[in-house]
């Protein structure tokens, strides 16, 4: 029986479908949940609902919680990794301080000022987890959830000798939208899609052996079907393929539809159609409101019944466990995988697993234009890691230089003043080689 371990798991309600969905898996049959986080009250509320999905599961599951990850990490065969370091404290000078030089995020967490922030206040401690789980833990497969999620899993394939595979939902959430914009059935669509985690680039769409992007290209002329998504429609029109992640957070990676007002208001809609600072304005009040909610479950106030999400946690733990294979989205080592882009990167591509593990499927060569928008980004991951295991800070700075949208809304002079000042705004959350 598995021993699965999630860090940052007072995440409550995305911890919580996470275990949802392991626990409603009966072909694993039991084993041990362990949960770990720096903060005691949000832990607590985690084990509390664990302890009450592994109840009303059907294996035989026990449920460990510590604030001390050295008394539970040991012998895991799962680390599941969704850890927020100093995100509260932060997210207002991540969006706040880019905003004055004319850096205008949405969400602000992957790329940009804010995901290089974000890296740099997470990657030391993400690198200290993976350290002690290679002595406690030599044999786990690493699931990472955190975001910055390119530069995190790229980080942990450098940083330790673990496997890491690096899990989002864009692929799936964005595949399931297309279905309802092309007003098909979901499981009648065919699709191909490969890139990077949220530059992600859907090469195939078709229904019986039929492309459906002539179809897609019709419904998005529709007003009510184009306003919903509005920059992936712009994109799609121009490039000819539909990206994974939503028109708010997708626009922070072209320099296309943010760095003048003009555009601003000709492209971006409310909330994550791409409402300037939409994360940093409501993520603190979305924390609070996602614990209320486990709150009220536990309560008995709220339902929450045990069944499956579309995550792939517990997808791919049970095809391992069980030899039964199983096709997931994941952000693993290029290494061929995708041939026009650099093979020591991180790319998302389909993955077969298996009790061999997680299996990269070869997707041959990216229309080079979708390509060439992926590379910046990259190279900006590449620059990320490296100044964090090097201890480089001139590395950190450059990555801000290489991003697209920053480039297009700053001076050289003006990256360094920002990143500067971002630095000393959020001064004793990262490490000393930036100071």
């Amino acid at each position: 029986m598995p021993k699965i371990t999630l860090i940052g798991a007072g995440s409550a309600v995305f911890a919580t479908q996470i275990l949802r969905d392991i626990l409603a898996t009966p072909e694993l049959g039991g084993g041990e949940l362990a949960l770990i986080d720096i903060d005691p009250e949000r832990l607590e509320l985690t084990r509390s609902m664990a302890e009450r999905l592994a109840a009303a599961s059907s294996g035989d599951w026990s449920v460990r919680a510590s604030t001390r990850r050295e008394e539970l990490l040991g012998d895991s065969d799962y680390l599941i990794n969704m850890i927020e370091v100093a995100g509260l404290a932060n997210v207002r000078s991540d969006y706040e301080i880019p905003l004055k030089y004319g850096v205008d995020q949405c969400i602000g967490d992957t790329s940009g000022p804010g995901g290089l922030f974000k890296a740099l206040r997470t990657l030391p401690a993400w690198i200290d987890i993976l350290h002690d789980a290679e002595e406690l833990a030599p044999g786990c497969l690493v699931l990472n959830y955190a975001n910055p999620m390119s530069i995190s899993a790229l980080c942990g394939l450098r940083a330790s000798r673990l496997p890491v595979a690096g899990l989002c939902h864009s692929v799936q959430h964005t595949s399931a939208q297309l279905a309802v914009y092309l007003e098909l059935p979901y499981p009648e669509l065919h699709f191909r899609c490969a890139g990077i985690n949220h530059l992600a680039w859907f090469t195939e769409l078709s229904r019986e052996g039929q492309d459906l992007y002539p179809l897609l290209r019709q419904r998005a002329r529709l007003p009510e079907v184009y306003e919903q998504d509005p920059v992936r429609f712009e994109l799609m029109f121009e490039f000819g393929a539909f990206v994974t992640e939503s028109s708010g957070h997708v626009s922070e990676y072209l320099p296309y539809f943010r760095k003048r007002a003009d555009l601003r208001e000709r492209y971006l809609r409310s909330g994550y159609r791409g409402e300037s600072g939409y994360y940093a304005n409501n993520w603190p009040a979305w924390r609070e409101q996602s614990d209320e909610q486990i709150r009220q479950v536990l309560n008995g106030e709220e339902p929450f019944p045990l069944s499956r999400g579309i995550e792939y946690a517990a997808d791919i733990i049970q095809a391992i466990e069980t030899n039964r294979p199983a096709v997931v989205y994941a952000n693993v080592l290029n290494a061929g995988c995708i041939d026009n882009l650099p093979a020591s990167g991180v790319v998302e591509v389909a993955c077969l697993v298996d009790a061999n593990g997680v299996q990269p499927a070869r997707f041959g060569a990216l229309p080079e234009h979708l390509a060439a928008l992926i590379r910046p980004h990259m190279a900006f991951h590449e620059l990320v890691v490296q100044a964090m295991l090097e201890r480089d800070r001139e590395k950190a700075l450059r990555a801000l230089m290489l991003d697209p949208l920053t480039a297009a809304a700053c001076s050289l002079a003006e990256i360094r003043a920002m990143f500067d000042e971002m630095v000393a705004a959020q001064r004793a959350y990262l490490p000393d080689f930036l100071k």
